[in-house]
């Protein structure tokens, strides 16, 4: 069976998009899909290179049932644009970032993560970085509400079997 391989990006893979590949694995584990995918993220700037998620993202995530200890940060490459099918971006700057750096035939594969959860009237996952807790649990809440709404579309376009 071929894998969906999902990529989830932000800018330096220690908030956001750890946290989705948190969300989004215990999503498929809890529908018992993990046979179907292939999930991680990356950043689009290398400034956190090998480093554990924010401290504050653990701890948000933690208090929902999802361990993000064991990932660690790096950064979106060139083979990720052929190896994903899905490149995930939080915000409208990693978005820009990912277009221009993606070969023409691949650039279908970029996708806004929001776009998911439209009933949420936003594009864009802020950045809870330089904010404090509630920043963190808004993006818990933005980012479990996109991933069902992930999970739901490939479930309804045939790409994965729904659970029985």
């Amino acid at each position: 069976m071929e894998k969906i391989k999902v990529l989830f990006v932000c800018l330096g893979n220690i908030c956001r998009s750890p946290t989705a590949e948190g969300v989004f694995t215990k999503l498929v584990k809890d529908h018992n899909l993990e046979a179907h995918f292939t999930i991680d993220s990356a950043g689009t700037h290398a400034y956190h290179v090998g480093n554990a998620p924010d401290l504050r993202s653990q701890a948000a995530a933690l208090e929902r049932g999802i361990d993000l200890s064991n990932l660690r940060g790096r950064k979106v490459i060139n083979g990720d644009f052929e190896d994903f099918d899905f490149l995930l971006a939080m915000d409208d700057e990693n978005y820009s970032i990912l277009i221009s750096a993606c070969p023409e035939q691949y650039k279908t594969k970029i996708k806004y993560f929001l776009d998911y959860a439209p009933h949420l009237n936003e594009r864009q996952v802020p950045d809870p970085y330089y904010g404090g807790a509630y920043g963190f649990e808004r993006v818990l809440d933005m980012i479990e509400e996109a991933s069902a709404g992930f999970l739901k579309a490939l479930q309804e376009s045939g790409s994965i079997k729904r659970r029985g």
